[in-house]
Formats: structure tokens, sequence, C-alpha cells
């Protein structure tokens, strides 16, 4: 009986050894095998498994696979900031390079001789000094859109009068307007003050880049128009055209930097191509953004929305 008890006992120690043994192994190989695919960097084919808190070798996998998760997703943003650098510079570069290529033909024309002539002389000394111009219009942009990401630019919040400063904006393209028979018009019923809560300057911003660009879009004889929508707290501002219109697959792009719907029509129309990546940052900048909705040759319409403002009163001495 003894010798049966004995043989019983060894056989299932044995066997538990062995059991045990295997476990060991099979998860000690799991660990060797994801340090295998971790040195070939195949980290998209490692898979995560729930550990069973009796089993610290399961628990020291799943502990790696966690390290190697989180500094995978480190990599694959630095990657990403790596492209975004090097497009930025080859978008910058390019950008730089048209005006600057632009003025110095124009200027090494009139060194060559045709200075002498002042008609000639003239005449590509506006085109040098606009293209000068447009020179110092992509570096100012480039500044306010650095200095805005980096927080550089602070958020001066007041209440103001919207309504006026669309006027004022009104007033500034009112030539241009003038030149392609554009009307420049508020939308029905706006009351004659709508006061809301932000930065004056900022949305001045906004204002002039999306009026800027419906002028600039819209065809001769067109329409610029400005909505207020007023609810309980908030005001949304509309500005809508009848131009050329967005395709649907470029609308969610047109505010990335550079990004261009028609790059040679928008060259020739002008333009740095930072405008709407601007008004993008200012209205993020307001816990807010910018909706668009447009239609090829029927036009487009960009809206977004502000806080309501308390009517200020000036008080006179």
């Amino acid at each position: 009986m003894v010798v049966t008890f004995l043989i019983s006992f060894s056989s299932t120690y044995l066997l538990g050894f062995i059991v045990l043994e295997f476990l060991i192994f099979r998860e000690i190989n799991k660990v060797y095998g994801l340090f295998e695919k971790l040195r070939k960097r195949e980290l998209s084919t490692i898979n995560q498994n729930k550990s069973n808190p009796l089993s610290p070798l399961k628990k020291i996998n799943e502990e790696i696979f966690s390290y190697a998760a989180l500094k995978q997703k480190e990599i694959d943003e630095l990657k990403k900031l790596e492209a975004f650098r090097r497009e930025f510079i080859a978008d910058v570069s390019h950008e730089l390079k048209t005006p600057i290529f632009a003025a110095q033909g124009f200027v090494h024309t009139l060194l060559d001789g045709a200075v002498k002539d002042k008609s000639v002389r003239n005449k590509f000394l506006k085109k040098a000094a606009k293209s000068l111009d447009g020179l110092d219009m992509l570096v100012q942009d480039l500044l306010t859109l650095s200095q805005i990401e980096t927080g550089d630019i602070k958020m001066h919040f007041e209440n103001f009068d919207i309504k006026m400063l669309v006027e004022e904006v009104f007033d500034q393209f009112e030539s241009k307007a003038e030149k392609k028979d554009i009307t420049l018009e508020f939308g029905r019923n706006v009351p004659d003050e709508v006061f809301v809560y932000g930065d004056w300057q900022r949305i001045s911003q906004v204002i002039t880049n999306l009026i800027s660009n419906s002028v600039k879009y819209t065809n001769e004889g067109g329409k610029v128009v400005v909505d207020f929508l007023l609810s309980k707290n908030q005001v949304t501002t509309t500005v809508k055209d009848n131009g050329d219109g967005i395709p649907p697959e470029d609308v969610n792009r047109i505010f990335q930097r550079f990004y261009r719907v028609d790059k040679s029509r928008s060259r020739e129309r002008g333009g740095t191509g930072l405008g709407l990546a601007i008004v993008k940052h200012i209205m993020e900048g307001h816990n807010s953004k910018v909706e668009v909705k447009s239609t090829v040759g029927k036009g487009s319409e960009f809206s977004f929305k502000l806080p309501r403002g308390k009517k200020t009163v000036i008080s006179e001495e």
C-alpha cells in the first residue's frame, strides 16, 4: 500500500512538474518572441493578452507590451512631426521663391538696360514692388501663424459690436468689389448692433480673411452676404458668396497651410495660402471653429460662433 501511494504521488508530482515546466517555457518563449519583434520593430504584429494575476510571466509580457506600445506611439508622433517639418519647409521655400524670383527678374531686367526707358522702368518697378509686397505679406502671415501656435499672441477678450467690425471690413474691400461689380451686404433683418465677446483684433482678421476670399473667388456681378443668427447665448456669424465653390474632397483641407484648391488660379488671384490656417487657429483660441458649406459652381458659406456680448456703455464726463 505504501508502494502504491509512493508511485501515485511520484506520478502526480512528475505530471505536475512537466505541466508547470511546459507552461513556464511557453510563457518564456512568448517573452522571447516579444523581444524578437521589438528588435525587428514589428510592433504592429504584437497582440496584447490579458494577464492572469497568478502568472508573473504573463504580467511581465503585458508590461513589455505596454512599454513597447507607448514607445511606438512616441516614434510615430516624431515621424509625423518630422514629415510635417519637411513639408512645411518645402512649402515655405516654394512660396518665398515665387515673389523673390519675380522681383529679381524685374530688377535685373532694369539693370540690363531697360531702366533707360521711362515707361518700361515705371512698369517693372511697380511689378517688382508688387512682388515684394506679396513677400512681406507672406512673412507677416507666417509670423502671425507661428506666434498664435506657440502662444506668444494672447487673446484679449472684450465686448464689441461685430456688425460695426464687418462694416469696417466692407469699407476695406469696397474698391476691389466695385472692380468686379460684387455687392457687399448684410442679410435681412440684421439688427443695428450685434455684440459678441471675443478678441476684436483677431476676429477682425477672421472676418477680413473670409470676406477677402469671398471677393477673390466670386465672379463679376456676384454677391457677398454677411449675416448673424442670435440665440440666447451665442451669435453665429455667416459669410456667404455665390462664387466658384469648393469641391467636397478639398473642404477638409482648405485650413491647411499653403493648401490651394486650384493652385494656378489661386496664385493669379494673390494671397499667401495661410489665411484660412490663421482663421482656424484664431477660432480655436476662442474655443470655436469655422464650419464650411460649399457647392461647386454655386458658392460657399463660412460660419463661426462666439458668445453673445454685453453692450458697453461709455460714460460721458
